[in-house]
């Protein structure tokens, strides 16, 4: 859906929209959607930015960063978004962007498609580092066995063993 510059200007623009698994891109980021997302938004124009507030929900699935098992992540995230034209700062030479002009975008042609904001607020609500839990004990470097179902019983490496850092440990 785009909302556009041509409808912002006769009025504000409040939006209900859910989107089903695989209909929105989240350019190779590794995780899945599991059903609907759902966003609710209001756009209005306030100068010449484009002002979104609203509300996306929904479940996401991924692995663990530490054993691989799978994870289910709720997505609940309201978000506040500035959205200046293109042309306010489209220059051939490089520009210093103000720390308080951080968290403004930019638009272009005729108003901004509102599955690309859907779509960044989602990929921003994943955390860096997704673990099953606090205490996830990862996989065995030795053998690839899951430590938090069985215990291997490889043994860990001696300390200084094999390491590119061991030269360090003598006095």
């Amino acid at each position: 859906m785009l909302i556009s510059l041509e409808e912002l200007e006769l009025h504000r623009v409040v939006v209900s929209e859910t989107y089903a698994s695989g209909a929105l891109d989240y350019h190779g980021a590794e995780f899945k959607q599991l059903g609907p997302i759902k966003v609710s938004a209001a756009a209005e124009l306030t100068g010449q930015e484009i002002h979104i507030q609203g509300h996306i929900g929904g479940r996401l699935w991924t692995e663990c960063d530490r054993c691989l098992t799978k994870v289910e992540m709720p997505v609940e995230r309201d978000f506040d978004l500035y959205y200046r034209p293109l042309k306010a700062i489209a220059r051939e030479e490089e520009v210093e962007v103000p720390a308080d002009e951080l968290n403004v975008g930019f638009f272009s042609d005729s108003g901004i498609a509102l599955e690309e904001v859907v779509a960044e607020q989602v990929i921003l609500s994943v955390p860096m580092k997704v673990v099953c839990r606090v205490d996830c004990r990862g996989l065995c470097p030795v053998c690839g066995a899951d430590r938090n179902r069985v215990n291997c019983g490889c043994a860990t490496r001696q300390s200084g063993a094999e390491s590119p850092f061991s030269s360090l440990l003598e006095p």
